[in-house]
């Protein structure tokens, strides 16, 4: 695995590099592949042993465990070493499997067909999809999708900070949306969603949209995360109402003007009357009852005949 290969021109002379993978991400990758080597090979082997000393010799079994464990720390060895390029395989995993189907298709209907038929088929199956509307729009709308998760990729190699080892973000899968995108990514150790949020405007700039929002793809986990790129507003289209075909074109349309209230105007409500209690006349000879200090209540300055509550009201 090399991470940069040297061009040369005639005679000798090397004219620059093209970098396939990063210098740090290189150094991390051999880093970590030792320290997975030395970790598998104790644990499988130390565990090798001590199973094998049930059946064998002490020290047989301590070959045994090396023999096994040796192995197993190489197999684990190679699969971090070669993490970046599996990485970078899985970047372009779609357009690799396309570019395998289309060669493979076109070889195998090269041979088995004459040259009119593969014209015939060649054009059907480009035709098809650039003649009929909904067809394109649908081949241009995945097309975005797999433009969209490498333009995610230069954002995060480029402008947003990735951890110490440089590993970058996981992007998982884009689906189209009716507005544009929907990119899904599972963020490395060292970032978050707040961090990205500052920087939607830029993100928007390279993906070519006009907005990019972001929000956690998942409740118990904050590393997963969704990216909603909007190329197009589509509230602003003009639908179809069916409500206009249940008109009747021949009903006369009102003459009067409309009218604009200006004022509440509640001619129907009827006012309701409130009739007050009256005070109950006292029964004649009846005396009034003396208060708790023994004292007699004061006498009424007026009757209820000459004073009556709703002349006040």
């Amino acid at each position: 695995m090399s991470k940069s290969s040297p061009r040369r021109r005639f005679g000798g002379k090397s004219t620059g590099t093209v970098t396939v993978i990063e210098a740090r991400v290189h150094r991390s990758s051999a880093r970590n592949a030792k320290v997975a080597f030395v970790l598998t090979a104790i644990i499988v082997g130390g565990l090798a042993a001590v199973v094998a000393t049930s059946y064998l010799h002490p020290i047989v079994a301590l070959l045994l465990g090396g023999l096994i464990g040796v192995p197993a720390g190489a197999f684990v060895w190679l699969l971090v070493r070669v993490w970046p390029v599996i990485r970078l395989l899985w970047w372009w995993s779609t357009e690799i499997l396309l570019a395998v189907v289309l060669l493979t298709g076109w070889v195998q209907l090269a041979n088995h067909t004459s040259t009119l038929v593969t014209l015939v088929v060649v054009a059907v199956v480009v035709g098809v999809p650039a003649g009929i509307p909904k067809v394109r729009r649908l081949v241009i709308a995945w097309s975005w999708c797999l433009i969209v998760r490498h333009r995610l990729r230069v954002c995060f190699a480029q402008f947003i900070i990735a951890n110490q080892s440089g590993s970058l973000p996981l992007i998982l899968w884009a689906t189209p949306t009716p507005v544009g995108e929907r990119v899904w990514v599972y963020l490395r150790p060292g970032l978050s969603a707040k961090d990205l949020e500052g920087r939607l405007d830029k993100i928007a700039v390279t993906c070519h949209a006009s907005t990019v929002h972001i929000e956690r793809a998942s409740e118990g986990n904050a590393a997963y995360v969704r990216f909603d790129i909007k190329r197009r507003e589509v509230l602003n289209a003009r639908v179809n109402s069916p409500l206009v075909d249940v008109i009747d074109p021949s009903a006369p349309t009102s003459a009067s003007p409309l009218t604009v209230p200006t004022a509440l105007d509640l001619p129907d409500v009827e006012v309701p009357t409130v009739t007050l209690p009256t005070q109950a006349k006292p029964t004649a000879g009846k005396k009034p009852a003396p208060t708790a200090n023994g004292s007699k209540p004061a006498a009424s300055s007026s009757s209820d005949a000459d004073d009556d509550v709703s002349d006040w009201i």
